[in-house]
């Protein structure tokens, strides 16, 4: 009989309270014999080392590590697991609540979600994850970064049009600092991409691409940059959320395609206006507009193959190492 290695999954979940000081981790470990044991952690690096004391008492040596991937909140401890030497994989919150409800579940906690996962493991044996390059992380963090200080920005310009005199300084100091912020940072991306010779590179080639700019660029770098992730452009497009999902059932059943948004909502987001770009100032891409339009498709779904059809040329130039060809995209 072949035993084995024990199950661990980490259920991320926040207390009512306050979800800065409450933000925890759930833990099930499964052990060979079907037993569980169950701890919560904070999601930090001093809790996580006492985890993995935890799990020295256990006399856990072989680990399969599962977790869902809700928001942000996994990564830092993705990462610290798999840079431990465990085996981590992180899956969509979709397919543990597809396999609790085919499983006739009824409870819904945090201690039996994490069970649950463990059970998912176990099963369905999901592919490893492929921690990012300590550059990668870097990146993404200062992309997002960027991202909620323009979002401030907004929500202050909001503001300002409709502030009372009597608060109208401070919210114009407030985006004066932002500005400078806003600025910083980017000058930050554009040196932390230059200082790494493979991500200049790749940035070279992305720019070859028409619609792609300053702002979209170090995004698809964080998310795509780096040694090759995906064994096929279908997989990249998944990735983002940006592949198609069907809805057909016998002869009466025919939903509308759409977007399966079973992805990175940033990688979307700032694929919108590079599309909308492709679309309306190049031939290749009014080219493309031009034919799924002759084939019937609304404006919002030709709007999303093309953020889907950028993927795949980002997909294709990163991977070929050549820039961007217009005649391969012209017919």
């Amino acid at each position: 009989m072949i035993r084995r290695p024990p199950r661990c999954t980490l259920d991320r979940s926040s207390a009512a309270s306050d979800v800065y000081k409450g933000q925890k981790l759930d833990v099930a470990l499964r052990l060979v014999d079907g037993k569980y044991r169950s701890k919560v952690v904070d999601n930090s690096p001093a809790e996580l080392a006492q985890l993995l004391h935890w799990l020295q008492k256990h006399e856990v040596v072989a680990l399969h590590i599962c977790m869902e991937a809700t928001g942000t909140y996994w990564e830092a401890a993705a990462e610290y697991l798999a840079d431990t030497g465990f085996v981590v994989s992180v899956v969509n919150p979709a397919q543990i609540k597809a396999y609790g409800t085919a499983g006739m579940v009824r409870t819904k906690t945090d201690k039996v979600d994490a069970r649950l996962i463990a059970d998912f493991c176990l099963t369905q044996q999901p592919a490893a994850w492929q921690p990012p390059s300590p550059a990668l992380r870097e990146l993404r963090a200062l992309v997002a970064r960027r991202d909620a200080l323009v979002q401030m920005r907004t929500q202050e310009s909001n503001r300002l049009l409709v502030a009372r005199a009597a608060v109208q300084d401070g919210i114009q100091a407030h985006l004066d600092y932002l500005e400078k912020a806003i600025a910083t940072i980017e000058a930050t991306l554009r040196q932390k991409i230059d200082d790494d010779p493979g991500l200049k590179g790749q940035r070279q080639l992305l720019d070859s691409i028409p619609g792609l700019g300053e702002k979209t660029i170090p995004v698809l770098l964080s998310y795509f940059g780096g040694p090759q992730r995906f064994g096929q452009a279908k997989a990249a497009a998944a990735f983002a959320g940006l592949d198609p999902r069907h809805h057909e059932s016998g002869t009466s059943v025919r939903g509308k395609p759409r977007l399966s948004k079973i992805g990175h909502a940033a990688l979307r987001k700032a694929l919108y206006m590079p599309a909308m770009v492709a679309i309306t100032k190049t031939a290749w891409g009014r080219a493309f507009c031009k034919r799924l339009a002759a084939a019937g498709k609304p404006p919002m779904l030709i709007i999303g193959a093309m953020m889907r059809k950028l993927v795949h040329v980002v997909y294709g130039v990163l991977k070929s190492r050549k820039p961007f060809d217009p005649s391969l995209h012209s017919a």
